[in-house]
């Protein structure tokens, strides 16, 4: 079992169903509505608890009722959160999201009023016996000071880094990560095709295995050793919730690397993970593919 610490955001998710997403100036009733956790890094771990990893957060908490519904769904997956901040006033992030019935595609309007998790925190975080250590690209000062941190006190333990927006000096990271995570918006936002991407990044990150998400055409890699590899989406019968496809996607390749597979594999599990996520709803009891019996 893998002891996995990421840091990022949690937020408060207010998720509508809706028969397709509306036009501008328009009123539509939802299907459905739910409240739940959501946020990148917590989304991972959800997964990565699923798929056999002992897991714990780091990020930022404002007491009150909001973080009961966070804390409620980490403690069900068993995902330790005494290392998160926790402020007596504020205001957790917050997602409002309309999930389309019709493509399973989804829209968020996103609102933040809350400090980002600092190195000050972090350093009170034991290191020694963690095996991998994942960061959302966010503060890139502080997120440097925190990889650099890993480095020298866990040489052992790997570091990826997700990428998923573009943010000033954000490259800065990517020579101090094992794994880097690209999505494809952040490929477009630098006016570069993906595979065109990893090519140049390969000279910030040498040491690095690189990966660019691309949805529904699957995904590519760029191994640090130089090979490129890429694998197929594997959509499921029916596209019905997209909302963490990306997160899950991450957790897939986080966790078959940890489990000895080589880029190649990891990227087809991810995919097919992913893949299934999409085919249902939420995060919850997600299916486990199974790839040349390495899976059960």
């Amino acid at each position: 079992m893998a002891q996995i610490l990421a840091v990022g955001v949690a937020t408060l998710d207010i998720i509508n169903e809706v028969v397709s997403c509306p036009e501008e100036d328009s009123e539509v009733r939802a299907q459905s509505q739910r409240v739940q956790r959501g946020g990148n890094a917590t989304n991972t771990l959800v997964v990565l608890s699923q798929l056999g990893n002992s897991c714990a957060w780091g990020g930022v908490l404002v007491d009150g009722p909001d973080a009961d519904v966070v804390l409620e769904d980490l403690s069900r997956y068993r995902i330790a959160y005494e290392h998160c901040l926790r402020l007596p006033r504020g205001r957790l992030p917050t997602s409002c999201i309309m999930l389309s019935r019709a493509t399973g595609s989804r829209t968020i309007v996103h609102f933040r009023d809350l400090p980002e998790y600092d190195a000050g925190h972090f350093s009170r975080i034991p290191l020694q016996t963690l095996d991998w250590v994942h960061f959302e690209g966010r503060n890139v000062a502080e997120t440097r000071l925190m990889m650099q941190r890993v480095r020298e006190q866990a040489p052992g333990a790997r570091v990826s880094l997700e990428v998923e927006k573009p943010r000033q000096r954000i490259e800065q990271l990517f020579s101090l990560a094992d794994l880097l995570l690209f999505s494809a918006p952040y490929a477009a936002s630098r006016r570069l095709a993906p595979a065109e991407l990893l090519a140049r990044t390969r000279e910030l990150a040498p040491c690095a295995d690189l990966v660019c998400s691309l949805g529904e055409r699957g995904a590519i890699g760029l191994s640090r050793h130089g090979f490129e590899t890429a694998a197929d989406a594997c959509p499921p019968v029916q596209v019905l919730d997209t909302l963490g496809a990306g997160d899950t996607f991450n957790a897939g390749v986080i966790d078959s690397l940890l489990r000895g597979a080589g880029l190649q594999e990891s990227l087809q599990f991810a995919c097919a993970l992913a893949g299934g996520k999409c085919g249902q709803t939420g995060l919850h009891r997600l299916t486990i593919p199974a790839l040349d019996g390495d899976k059960a």
